[in-house]
């Protein structure tokens, strides 16, 4: 299911620890690492594919995941033509996405790699939020980017337990050692399940396409 610009519409997924650190992926038979995501099937809302592709990829279910934000419009991305089947080259350009905050609130051997006969990642691990601009495919880093930043104000605050107050270490825009983010802004609240949110136009994030 493409639209009219040749984008297909489909869901990303960031899923936090309780430090918040990320769940990174890699993709089954090949050297390549990144969050979960998917295809939206006709029919369904981009909730409804957050959740089934949170199940496939991943082997959660709705009670192991708190949903925190997500952004407020499509962001896209063009695939290299090597990257096309050729049968697709000419009508099929890249992905559009709604990409979803999401915190475990399960346990990590919740996490099911092989929750279905078609595994998307043989292997994952948890990284430090901003992690993944380093290491994702190039032609996903803008996407990536974009999502992480917009997303990044609705971190949960994480429980220190008095670590920090003898240290002045602090990591990018006030992010401790272990991701923790000090003071994320707009985290004092939380948005319903599929709720969006008025980026403001004081920050310095990047726009939203």
């Amino acid at each position: 299911m493409l639209d009219r610009e040749g984008f297909r519409p489909n869901v990303g997924i960031i899923l936090l620890n309780q430090r918040n650190q990320v769940f990174w992926g890699k993709r089954i038979r090949t050297h390549s690492w990144q969050f979960p995501q998917g295809g939206i099937d006709r029919g369904e809302t981009p909730e409804q594919a957050m959740f089934r592709e949170l199940h496939e990829e991943v082997g959660l279910h709705p009670e192991h995941v708190r949903v925190v934000a997500r952004t407020r419009d499509w962001l896209r991305y063009e695939v290299p033509d090597r990257f096309i089947r050729r049968d697709a080259r000419g009508h099929y350009k890249g992905q559009k996405q709604i990409w979803y905050l999401l915190q475990l609130v399960g346990h990590d051997w919740d996490l099911n790699l092989r929750a279905t006969t078609h595994p998307e990642f043989d292997a994952w691990r948890w990284n430090d939020y901003w992690v993944p601009l380093d290491v994702v495919v190039e032609f996903k880093r803008g996407v990536y980017e974009m999502a992480l930043t917009e997303l990044s104000r609705f971190l949960p605050r994480c429980d220190y337990r008095n670590r920090f107050l003898r240290s002045n270490m602090r990591g990018r825009d006030g992010e401790h050692p272990d991701g923790c983010f000090e003071e994320a802004q707009g985290a004092h609240f939380e948005l319903p399940p599929g709720a969006t949110f008025d980026p403001d136009p004081q920050l310095s994030h990047p726009a939203v396409p």
